[in-house]
């Protein structure tokens, strides 16, 4: 039977979870440059031992409202098409370990968030766990509009 390793995390109220795989660090949350003239939902760059790192506010992604900073809150590096991209999370519990049946595809009405990101919804004891597919979560446009801001090293 296959186990999905998933990163789980919150954002606002809810739990999300990532691929393992797709995760390349955890890093404390820090100051972010400010770019103009990128979407909403893009804060800004970090510089991060050397690598630019565009990061993404998934609150802002998701249009949830913004219920005040988290003390935990974290980036979370992913290796999105190539370029390592930083999402910032209220925080990140625990690394799980899933099996593929806890694992329902996503229903056909979500409110909230586009089902496009979502790959499938971990039934967990009494909690519900949306693994989102990270590859979906931009568009073409976006992916390459975030790879311009970290092409000119």
């Amino acid at each position: 039977m296959a186990v999905v390793q998933v990163v789980a995390f919150k954002v606002g109220k809810e739990e999300y979870g990532v691929e393992i795989s797709l995760v390349q660090e955890i890093v404390r949350y820090q100051e972010i440059t400010e770019i103009p003239d990128t979407p909403e939902f893009v804060e800004g760059i970090v510089n991060l031992r050397g690598i630019i790192i565009p990061i993404i506010d998934l609150k802002k992604r998701f249009k949830k409202e913004d219920a005040g900073e988290s003390e935990q809150k974290v980036i979370i590096i992913v290796n999105l098409n190539n370029t390592l991209v930083g999402l910032t999370v209220d925080n990140v519990s625990e690394i799980l370990r899933i099996q593929e049946k806890e694992i329902d595809p996503p229903p056909p009405i979500i409110a909230g968030i586009s089902r496009k990101y979502i790959k499938g919804i971990a039934k967990m004891d009494k909690r519900l766990i949306i693994i989102l597919d990270i590859e979906k979560i931009l568009s073409e446009g976006e992916k390459e509009q975030l790879a311009s801001l970290v092409s000119n090293e």
